[in-house]
């Protein structure tokens, strides 16, 4: 059973936190069992940037990014080489230790439209 370690986030999680997860279940999954409410805008869909993460140990342990994910992450703040979604990071059996960056970009919340 792999370990999330989860860093500080002053939001969602100020003490930071150790969570066990299950061989294969997302980042996301495994947070929001957690009670870690990470924002998930398109319900895992693969449709936002809102769920984003930074791996900051065990990326390589981690299935790898489609296109459709590296697209929707280069609309993430704060995006860095070993970002991923956490909606589309699926978990193996190795420990992993993530940040939430402070800020996400969630355009349906923020109320933007979308343009044609």
């Amino acid at each position: 059973m792999p370990k999330i370690t989860v860093l500080p986030n002053a939001e969602l999680c100020p003490e930071g936190a150790v969570i066990d997860a299950k061989y294969g279940q997302s980042i996301c999954d495994a947070l929001l069992h957690a009670g870690i409410e990470i924002e998930h805008a398109c319900e895992h869909s693969c449709a936002c940037s809102t769920c984003h993460v930074v791996v900051r140990e065990g990326y390589e342990s981690l299935n790898d990014p489609d296109e459709d994910e590296e697209d929707m992450l280069d609309r993430a703040w704060g995006l860095q080489a070993t970002s991923r979604l956490s909606c589309q990071a699926v978990l193996s059996k190795a420990d992993v230790t993530v940040e939430i960056p402070r800020y996400s970009l969630n355009l349906a919340k923020e109320g933007a439209t979308k343009k044609a």
